[in-house]
């Protein structure tokens, strides 16, 4: 991959800013960890895949499973997996059984203050 083996280096007042490819988590802590993964633009994207499942799954109908997930040996319907993709993915910002959001599992004040648990900030 051309910017992992070649990142983008810019040198200012001394100072060497770089942009390089970072799979998965980041390496510094202004992304928030696995950053690729949890910034606004995944759910509008998430959005049109479901509904691009939902599309094709009324045109092939339920006779068509495919793996999901892919390996486990459980077969669903398109519309089956856009619902289970769906709620996976909401499943990571919406409380748990015990009040908990597992995208705050590590964050006291937005799990337990009064002021701050009920708000989910989304940015990246």
């Amino acid at each position: 991959m051309a910017h992992g083996d070649h990142p983008f280096a810019l040198q200012v007042e001394g100072t060497e800013y770089r942009v390089a490819y970072e799979p998965a988590e980041s390496t510094t802590g202004t992304f928030g960890g696995n950053s690729n993964w949890r910034g606004p633009i995944w759910f509008p994207m998430n959005y049109l895949i479901f509904e691009s499942l939902q599309t094709f799954h009324h045109y092939y109908g339920d006779a068509f499973r495919v793996g999901c997930p892919t390996g486990s040996g459980c077969h669903m319907t398109l519309s089956e997996v856009a619902a289970d993709l769906s709620r996976r993915l909401s499943g990571i910002f919406l409380n748990d059984d015990k009040g908990n959001r597992p995208v705050y599992s590590r964050m006291d004040r937005f799990r337990n203050d009064a002021h701050w648990k009920d708000l989910v900030p989304f940015y990246e």
